[in-house]
This record gives structure tokens, sequence and C-alpha cells, in this order.
């Protein structure tokens, strides 16, 4: 049975991939997000199948997944290209991430109990240390980072009740990723990101979800401010 790319996403954060679809669809997103496949480009299959070792067929099944999650798009008979990027996508994309995310926090903030607190302060602590490791060498220590850093927001929302909310939010935030990687890597490096992880943190342990949400659409906002003010995209 084909696999909508929720649940691979729901695998991939405990398990190692169960097919060679999911390796490739885990791959490629990772080529996507991190700019081994630069936006605009042309995939093409037959060049793809030796670089990930997978058929055409499975490339094929990896990469209609891709297109449900927006990281790629189809052509019809003319094949698939990594999504475009571009500011005002960026600034579309951080509107609607603020809406949800801020939403999906407020309803966390109401219902999380014991359990949802502890797994906040988990992953805060996990987050700091990798942006201690990040302020060291931001080359080596970026890709734990981003995993740190995609824990933590989710800790925050994991108590929202809403499918939906937490579908779309989850979808928006992988969107974010490519851009967030531009204006880490590009721009100026981003030394007030930890002050920013703690007033979110100190917000949703005090259960103030009007000053969390405040500090959190700030914090959204980084990379449009960083990529805009640098003339990183048009």
């Amino acid at each position: 049975m084909p696999l909508d790319a929720d649940v691979l996403e729901a695998r991939e954060a405990a398990e190692e991939p169960r097919t060679l679809i999911e390796t490739a669809y885990r791959q490629l997103r990772r080529d996507i997000i991190d700019g081994s496949h630069q936006a605009g480009q042309k995939l093409r299959v037959e060049h793809l199948k030796a670089t990930y070792q997978v058929s055409a067929g499975t490339l094929r099944e990896a990469l209609a997944l891709l297109v449900s999650d927006s990281l790629v798009v189809a052509q019809g008979q003319r094949g698939f290209r990594v999504a475009p990027m571009s500011l005002a996508d960026l600034e579309d994309l951080t509107r609607m991430r603020v809406l949800l995310e801020c939403e999906a926090v407020r309803e966390s903030i109401a219902l999380g109990k014991d359990d949802w607190e502890a797994s906040v302060v988990s992953a805060f602590h996990k987050l700091s240390l990798a942006e201690q490791r990040l302020r060291v060498d931001p080359q080596v220590s970026f890709d734990d980072w981003e995993a740190c850093n995609r824990h933590f927001h989710e800790s925050l929302v994991s108590a929202c009740k809403s499918r939906w909310m937490l579908r779309f939010r989850r979808l928006l935030y992988q969107q974010s990723e490519r851009y967030r990687r531009v204006s880490a890597t590009k721009g100026p490096p981003p030394v007030e990101v930890h002050d920013e992880h703690r007033a979110i943190f100190d917000a949703v342990m005090a259960r103030n979800a009007d000053l969390a949400g405040a500090v959190l659409t700030a914090h959204v906002h980084r990379a449009l401010t960083v990529i805009r003010k640098a003339g990183l995209l048009k």
C-alpha cells in the first residue's frame, strides 16, 4: 500500500526506514533541504538512480511523496524539479507558520500536562547543548543543531489535539528549513538564537500564552528578516 508523507514523517522520528522508497524519500528530502539539489533544479530520474542506488520506479514513488511535501514540483511528462524559493514565498510561508504555530502552542499550553512539560524541558536542554556546539563550529554542527531545533519546536506543540493543525504546521516547518539554512549559512551568525529559544521556553513554562506567542512570532520572523536585509533572495 502506498505510504503518504505523514506516515513516513512519524516513522522517521522513531526508527530506521523500512523500505527502499522510505530510504530514497529521506535521502532526497535531506539533499533538497540542505541545498545539495538547488531550488528549481531538474531532478532526472535516470541520473539519480546511480546516486541513490535504487530503481527508477522507487525514485518516482519517493519523488511523488516529496511533491506532497511541496519540496518537489511535478511537471507532467517533463518530470520533476526542486520547488523554487523566493522572498515572496518566504513572506507567505512565515505569515502562515506564525498563525499555525502560535495557535498550536497556545493549545498545548492550555492542555499540556506534566509529561508535556517534561518533554519541553528535555528538548530545550538538548537544544541548548547543540547551540553551544554551533557557536564553536557552525559548519560541522549545523545539522545536529537543526535536528535539535526541530525537536524543540515539535515538543512545544505536542499537546495540541488538532491533527490537521499539526499536519500543516509540520509542512510549513519543513519548508522553512530550506530558508533557515540559507539565512544561517549565508547570512550573519545567529548570535541571539539561544536567547530567543530561552524566551520561548520561559514563557511556555510560565503558561503565558500571550507572551509565548509574541516571542515565537519574532523568532519565526528571523530567517525572513536576515534574508531580506542581506538580499539573499529576490
